[in-house]
C-alpha cells in the first residue's frame, strides 16, 4: 500500500515537500515514481529514482526544480518541490514501478497540491 502526504496550498516560488509511506518489506525492490493529474488535463510523470535511489529522471518541465529521493530503511519516498508555479497544481501520486512488467503497476492514493499566483 502507498499513501501520500504533504500535499496543501503554497504560493507561487513556494516550496512543498511530498512524502509517500510503502507498506510491506519489498519497498527497496522497486523503483518509483512521482506522477501527476491535473483538472481535465492527462496525467504527466514528474520524477524517478532507482531502488537505491542513485540515479533518478525528470521531465523538462520539473528538472531542477524538483528533487526525489528515497529512505530505504523508513520505506519512504519523497519529492521535494522548490519555486512552485500554477501550473504545478494537481494531484500528485507515488507509483511503484515493475521491472518485470517495464510498467507502473501500484498506485497510491494521492494528495492535493494548489500553487495560487
Amino acid at each position: 500500500q502507498l499513501q501520500a502526504s504533504g500535499g496543501g496550498l503554497v504560493q507561487a516560488g513556494g516550496s512543498l515537500r511530498l512524502s509517500c509511506t510503502a507498506s510491506g518489506r519489498t519497498f527497496s525492490n522497486y523503483a518509483m515514481g512521482w506522477f501527476r493529474q491535473a483538472p481535465g488535463k492527462e496525467r504527466e510523470f514528474v520524477a524517478a529514482v532507482s531502488r537505491s535511489g542513485t540515479m533518478t529522471k525528470y521531465p523538462d518541465s520539473v528538472k531542477g526544480r524538483f528533487t526525489v529521493s528515497r529512505d530505504n530503511a523508513r520505506n519512504t519516498l519523497h519529492l521535494q518541490m522548490n519555486s512552485l508555479k500554477p501550473e504545478d497544481t494537481a494531484v500528485y501520486y507515488c507509483v511503484r514501478y515493475n521491472a518485470a512488467s517495464m510498467a507502473y503497476d501500484y498506485w497510491g492514493q494521492g494528495t492535493l497540491v494548489t500553487v495560487s499566483s
